[in-house]
C-alpha cells in the first residue's frame, strides 16, 4: 500500500472520528437541556406540520418554569451554607 493511500485512509478516519465526536455531544447536549427543548421541538414539528403547536409549547414553558425553580433551591450557595458553621 502507498503512502498516499495510507494517508488518504487517516484522513478518512479522522473524518469519521470528528463526526462520531459532533454527534455524541450533540445527543449530550439534547439530553441535558431535557423536557423543554424536546417539548419546543415537538410545538415546531405539530405547527410545520400544519396542526396547532400550542399545547407542546405550554410545555415547553412549564418545563422552563420547573427547571428556573430547580436551579433557585440548588444554588452554590445552599452548599456552601453548610460551611458557615465551620468558622
Amino acid at each position: 500500500m502507498s503512502v498516499k493511500q495510507r494517508q488518504l485512509g487517516q484522513g478518512m478516519i479522522e473524518y469519521i472520528i470528528v463526526v462520531a465526536l459532533v454527534a455524541v455531544a450533540a445527543i449530550a447536549v439534547y439530553q441535558l437541556f431535557g423536557q423543554v427543548v424536546r417539548s419546543q421541538t415537538a410545538a415546531m414539528a405539530r405547527e410545520l406540520a400544519g396542526e396547532d403547536g400550542s399545547a407542546q409549547a405550554r410545555a415547553a414553558q412549564s418545563a422552563a418554569g420547573r427547571a428556573a425553580s430547580q436551579t433557585r433551591a440548588r444554588s452554590l450557595k445552599s452548599f456552601t451554607g453548610n460551611a458557615q458553621g465551620a468558622k
